[in-house]
C-alpha cells in the first residue's frame, strides 16, 4: 500500500511539474509566433492608421489557434527535456530508482499526457487551426493587402475563370513558378492539362482581361479517347475576368479543414478521371500510361495528398518529442533552462526540415511528399524508444 501511494505521488508530482512547464513553454512561443506575423502584417496597418486597435486584436486572437499546431509539440518537448533534467541532476531519479521503481512505471502518465495532447493537437490541425486561419486571411484580404496576388494566390485551386482551373505555387508579384491549368469542357470534364515550370501574369485593364503567359510547358489533350502530348515553349491564355467582376476569396488548401481537403480531392479525381479504354491498352498499360503522364504534366491531387498527411502525421509530434524529450533530459543531467531549451529548438529544426522538404516537392508526386512528412515521427519514436529503454536499464 505504502509502495502504491508513493508511486502516486510521484506521478501527481511529475505530472504537475510538466503542466506547468508546458503551460509556460506554450504561451512563450505562441507570443514569439504571434509575434512574427503581427509585425510583419498586421502592426505596419496599425502604425499608419490603415486599421484600429480592435482589428489588431482581432487578428491577434484567430491566429492563436493556428500558432498552437506549433507551440503545442514544442513546448512538451520542451517541458519533457527541462522537467527530467532537473529531475536528474538533483538526484531524484537515483532516488526513486532506488526504491525499486522502474523509469517506465514513473512516467506512464507523462506519456498517457502526450497521446492526449495528439488527440488536442489533431482537432486544432485539422479543424480550429484552418478555420481561424481562413478568417484571419479573410482579414487581411478584405483590407487589400494581398491585391497585388490576388489574381492568382499561391497554393490555391483557382476556379473563378470560366473554361480554366489554375494552380499556381510561387507567384512573385505576376512572376510564376511551377504553374498547372487545366482547360475545361463544361466546367467540369478536364480536356487539356498543361504543366510550365515557370509563367508571367500581365493585366489588359482596357480589356477586362489577363493574360497568362507559360514558358517550359508541357502539354496534355484529350481528343475524341485519345491522348496527345504536346511540348511548348511558350504558350499563352486569355483569362476574361468580365466587367462585373469581383475579387472573390478563395482559402489556399494548406488553409484548409481536414473535411474540405477531402471534398476537394474527391472533386478532383472525378473531374480527372480518364476513360477506362483508350485505344488498344490493357489495364495494366492503362495505369502506366496515366502515371507518366501525371508525372509530365502534374497531378493537381498530389498537394492534396500531401496537405491530410501533413495534418494527420504532425498530429502525434507530441508524442514523438516526449519520447525523445524524456531519455535526453535525463542524459543532460542539468538544470539550466537555457540548454533545454536550446535542445529542443534544434531537435525541432530537425524535425521540420522534413516537413519542409515534403513542401517544398508537394507538386511532384513522382517523390511521394506525402510520406516524407511521415518520416520525423517513425525517427524520432523508434530514437526515442530505443533511449528510454537503455535509460530504464540504467545505461
Amino acid at each position: 500500500m505504502d509502495a502504491g501511494r508513493a508511486v502516486s505521488t510521484l506521478h501527481a508530482y511529475l505530472t504537475r511539474q510538466i503542466l506547468a512547464a508546458l503551460l509556460l513553454t506554450v504561451m512563450v512561443f505562441t507570443f514569439v509566433l504571434l509575434l512574427g506575423n503581427a509585425l510583419k502584417e498586421i502592426l505596419p496597418l496599425l502604425v499608419n492608421r490603415q486599421v484600429t486597435l480592435g482589428v489588431v486584436v482581432e487578428a491577434a486572437g484567430l491566429l492563436v489557434p493556428f500558432a498552437w499546431v506549433f507551440a503545442l509539440p514544442m513546448g512538451m518537448l520542451t517541458a519533457t527535456l527541462l522537467v527530467f533534467g532537473r529531475f536528474s541532476a538533483d538526484q531524484e531519479l537515483t532516488a526513486v530508482r532506488a526504491s525499486g521503481i522502474s523509469l517506465l512505471s514513473l512516467i506512464s502518465p507523462i506519456l498517457l499526457l502526450s497521446l492526449a495532447l495528439c488527440a488536442l493537437s489533431a482537432l486544432v490541425n485539422m479543424d480550429i487551426g484552418p478555420r481561424c486561419r481562413v478568417a484571419y486571411t479573410k482579414i487581411l484580404f478584405n483590407l487589400g493587402m494581398q491585391l497585388t496576388g490576388a489574381q492568382l494566390p499561391e497554393r490555391t485551386f483557382i476556379k473563378e475563370f470560366k473554361g480554366y482551373v489554375l494552380y499556381v505555387d510561387k507567384n512573385r508579384g505576376g512572376e510564376l513558378e511551377d504553374v498547372m491549368a487545366w482547360v475545361l469542357k463544361d466546367e467540369t470534364n478536364s480536356v487539356t492539362y498543361v504543366r510550365a515550370a515557370r509563367g508571367k501574369l500581365e493585366k489588359d485593364v482596357p480589356n477586362r482581361r489577363l493574360n497568362l503567359i507559360l514558358y517550359d510547358a508541357k502539354s496534355l489533350d484529350l481528343r475524341e479517347g485519345r491522348m496527345v502530348l504536346g511540348v511548348f515553349a511558350e504558350v499563352s491564355y486569355e483569362l476574361d475576368f468580365g466587367q462585373k467582376r469581383q475579387l472573390k476569396f478563395s482559402p489556399a488548401i494548406t488553409d484548409m479543414t481536414s473535411g474540405q481537403l477531402w471534398d476537394e480531392l474527391h472533386e478532383w479525381e472525378r473531374r480527372l478521371k480518364l476513360p477506362d479504354t483508350v485505344g488498344n491498352l490493357t489495364a495494366d498499360e492503362l495505369r502506366a500510361k496515366k502515371k507518366k503522364l501525371a508525372k509530365m504534366v502534374g497531378d493537381p491531387t498530389t498537394p492534396i495528398r500531401f496537405q491530410i498527411h501533413q495534418q494527420i502525421a504532425f498530429s502525434f509530434a507530441c508524442f514523438g518529442f516526449t519520447l525523445v524529450g524524456i531519455p535526453l533530459g535525463i542524459r543532460m543531467h542539468r538544470r539550466e533552462t537555457n540548454v533545454g531549451v536550446g535542445v529542443a529548438l534544434l531537435l525541432v529544426a530537425v524535425y521540420y526540415s522534413f516537413i519542409l522538404l515534403g513542401h517544398a516537392l508537394d507538386t511532384h508526386g513522382e517523390y511521394a511528399p506525402h510520406l516524407i512528412v511521415w518520416l520525423p515521427n517513425f525517427i524520432f519514436q523508434a530514437i526515442g524508444a530505443v533511449l528510454l529503454w537503455r535509460a530504464n536499464r540504467g545505461v
